[in-house]
């Protein structure tokens, strides 16, 4: 490094994990390539127990059922007071558990299974009114169907990421100024940030985040060292390469030393050292 009387130290070489961009080669020069990787995804890897219960817990989904639940309620108790007296067809029980289950389970059917047919009911007044269930029903039923469907499959598309376009629906994550945060900006994708890969690794694992993007190598690194210490074990980075990431040393510009580092990192890159470093620590 140089340092002059006005000037702080001023370093000669950055030694980083620093992506090669166009931007970047504008203010700074760089090394040779010392590692090539991607831009990645990671999420959470799910179970088909986990993904049913993470469907029915669903906030959505719970509140739907609370409506089949009321509209069953609402719908049950009219037909009980028009018809409990004289229609032992429907209504039979002498208990008072028999008495609340009964006209819920005639509710049931008309929320979820499609109305009871008119003639089973004695009175005209409930006649009338399950005629006009019947065409309610209809839309009820189809309403139903398609947030439940709507819900599942939102949750489905939480535990399995196929492709760049599965993230608009979900809470993605990526590191604050990073190449992984202009990506997803220029394809239109909204996300959170955060300050560090540690707090984003740990949101994902803890449900706070649906899914990061970030280089493969930062990823793999430290997925691989939490589970190796019994962190992170549902974590996985997918198979995905979203855009190539290059990692150089950060130079000064026209730094005089830049060709001595370039072949410095070409012998050092066709060491068996080098490979088994790779290996070690990111797996590939």
């Amino acid at each position: 490094s140089i340092k002059s009387k006005d000037q702080a130290e001023i370093p000669d070489v950055g030694i980083s994990c620093t992506s090669v961009t166009a931007e970047r080669e504008e203010l700074i020069d760089f090394s040779h390539s010392f590692n090539e990787t991607y831009t990645a995804i990671a999420v959470r890897q799910t179970t088909l127990w986990s993904a049913i219960t993470g469907f029915l817990t669903s906030p959505r989904v719970l509140q739907t059922l609370l409506i089949i639940l009321g509209v069953a309620i609402l719908i049950g108790g009219d037909f009980f007071l028009l018809e409990y007296r004289i229609n032992k067809k429907l209504f039979s029980s002498n208990t008072v558990i028999g008495r609340i289950i009964e006209p819920v389970i005639v509710g049931l059917m008309f929320v979820t299974n499609g109305p009871i047919r008119f003639y089973r009911f004695k009175t005209l007044t409930a006649r009338v009114l399950a005629t006009v269930l019947t065409l309610s029903s209809t839309f009820l039923i189809a309403a139903i169907t398609a947030v439940l469907a709507s819900s599942f499959t939102l949750n489905a598309k939480k535990t399995e990421v196929r492709s760049l376009d599965d993230l608009r629906e979900l809470q993605v994550g990526a590191l604050v100024a990073s190449t992984s945060s202009a990506f997803l900006n220029a394809n239109g994708i909204p996300h959170h940030t955060r300050p560090d890969l540690d707090t984003l690794v740990n949101d994902l694992d803890s449900g706070g985040l649906d899914a990061i993007v970030s280089d493969a190598a930062f990823l793999t690194y430290r997925i691989n060292r939490g589970k190796q210490q019994g962190k992170f074990k549902s974590l996985t980075v997918l198979p995905y390469e979203l855009e190539a990431q290059n990692y150089a040393f950060v130079l000064k510009q026209d730094s005089p030393l830049r060709e001595k580092i370039n072949l410095a990192l070409l012998t050092e890159r066709m060491q068996r050292d080098w490979r088994d470093k790779l290996l070690e620590y990111l797996g590939d």
